[in-house]
């Protein structure tokens, strides 16, 4: 019978209040991709940071080919042939392609001076392994998110370990650095590495994976061959309960139109023209680098428009900041929810209570901590964040959990256009289905809503029409009943069609 080459036993972790994994068990094969899933907070990244020495276990064992470790640290791991790729990217932009794959383990000449010319000449191997058509040389700020994530995937790779982490690696990419990424990961299962791979998006599990492995609310529940599994069997198993509508989309009447954007332009969009009725949700498709989201921050003003009038009610209304757009009741829900969206170090009561502060003063015009309180523990209800309190840390919290903070935040200012960007994006099935259930709240409530989204089920699924992008054109509009998967694609590439 086959041996593991790590194998983890009974491991369990705490954290004060809260007991992170309990009594798991994992099994990694060499020449195997492990799809290692769960919701989140299964405690997926708890097990995969024991595994790569960022935590130490509070119980359990870890055997390395057959043999008892005691794991030290994050060097340690590296040493004995685990790499791990994490989620939120590890990375310096000041600092070139080259220096950020091999930092702290920089080639060098005799001399003791880097070899410059040899960690160049790596990187670019990397990166042509990786069809990353870049100079190792150029700063890594100079890279798309995509492209990034590339990086710290080649850095992953330089390692040359033995069992290598990918934890959601096609989260930023591109259908082409996914394919790019698919075909490196088929290359090093027949080089009898072993692949552990934690990803939220479904498809990609039946496509590149050999078994999974399911952890729910901290405990072991089950593994299985992928060719056994169906999506709905994952999805039970994940969840603990059967889906019964991925996407409860509603039926709503619709009002009249709440937003109209005339001939919009800057350098990201070019003569965009749309309209928003009350209680409609209008999805924005179109592949990465067709402007989905520079239309979204141009219509919150985050992003400056050169031509074009925005009408808000019928009333032209002048947006020049984001600050002009919540004044004129729009609101917009980022894609990247670390960077843009939440302040991770604050708690979840000043997170969300951020962007309507003015509204939260009292006579002597300080925040009134009291009713602040009270509105950030209602919508802590109402949207089911699971939180200890809202004084809470935003970066203690699931993904999930994180995305309703970031939605509740847009609500507080009381919007009557809500733009939600990748609204799902890093989230498990359970929390999706949490969202788009909001979501369809607010749809009844005659909240006017542009959804932008690079997951075509879920665009097709909850809009009531859909506007394709192209280079920064709408190429195509589709009513619900006329959308189809493949008039989408032919509009998303340039070809243009009306339905």
């Amino acid at each position: 019978m086959k041996k593991p080459i790590l194998e983890m036993k009974g491991i369990s972790k705490e954290f004060p209040g809260v007991k992170a994994l309990d009594n798991v068990d994992l099994k990694v094969f060499e020449g195997e991709v492990l799809a290692l899933l769960g919701e989140n907070g299964a405690g997926k990244s708890t097990l995969m940071k024991i595994m790569s020495g960022v935590y130490s276990k509070n119980a359990g064992e870890i055997c390395w080919r057959g043999n008892p470790l005691s794991m030290k640290d994050t060097k340690h791991a590296q040493e004995i042939g685990i790499a791990i790729i994490h989620q939120e990217l590890n990375l310096i932009p000041h600092l070139s392609i080259a220096e950020n794959i091999f930092i702290g383990r920089e080639p060098v000449t005799r001399f003791g001076n880097i070899d410059w010319k040899k960690m160049n000449e790596n990187a670019n191997r990397l990166l042509k392994k990786l069809n990353i058509d870049k100079d190792p040389r150029d700063l890594l700020g100079s890279l798309s998110m995509g492209q990034r994530q590339m990086v710290e995937i080649a850095k992953a790779l330089s390692l040359n370990a033995s069992v290598i982490i990918m934890d959601e690696p096609t989260d930023a990419l591109t259908d082409k650095e996914t394919e790019s990424l698919f075909r490196v990961i088929n290359e090093l299962k027949s080089e009898n590495k072993a692949i552990i791979y934690i990803s939220h998006r479904l498809g990609e599990i039946f496509e590149i994976c050999d078994r999974v492995s399911v952890l729910r609310d901290g405990k072991y529940v089950g593994e299985e061959s992928v060719s056994h599994m169906d999506e709905d069997g994952l999805i039970e198993m994940m969840v603990g309960r059967k889906l019964s509508e991925q996407f409860p989309r509603v039926e709503v009447e619709k009002g009249e139109t709440v937003l109209r954007i005339n001939g919009l332009k800057n350098k990201y969009v070019k003569d965009i023209s749309l309209e928003v009725r009350k209680g409609e949700i209008v999805g924005i498709s179109g592949l990465m680098g067709a402007g989905r989201t520079e239309l979204g921050k141009t219509i919150f003003g985050y992003i400056k428009h050169e031509h074009g009038d925005i009408y808000v009610n019928g009333e032209k209304v002048s947006i020049k900041s984001p600050s002009d757009a919540l004044r004129h009741g729009i609101a917009y829900v980022s894609e990247d929810r670390k960077n843009e969206g939440l302040v991770l170090g604050l708690s979840v009561r000043d997170n969300m209570s951020l962007s309507s502060l003015d509204g939260l003063k009292g006579a002597l015009l300080n925040i009134d901590k009291k009713i602040e309180e009270e509105i950030v523990s209602d919508y802590v209800k109402r949207l089911n964040i699971k939180t200890p309190g809202i004084k809470q840390k935003v970066k203690n919290l699931s993904g999930g959990n994180q995305q309703k903070v970031s939605i509740a935040k847009c609500l507080m200012t009381k919007p009557s256009i809500l733009i939600l960007d990748e609204p799902t994006r890093g989230v498990d099935v359970g929390a999706k289905k949490e969202i788009y259930e909001l979501i369809n709240l607010f749809k009844k409530d005659g909240m006017s809503i542009i959804m932008i989204s690079s997951e075509m089920p879920e665009i097709m699924g909850m809009s009531d029409r859909i506007i394709v992008l192209h280079d920064g054109k709408i190429t195509g509009e589709f009513s619900r009943d006329k959308a189809t998967q493949d008039g989408i694609m032919r509009c998303a590439v340039g070809i243009e069609e009306e339905h």
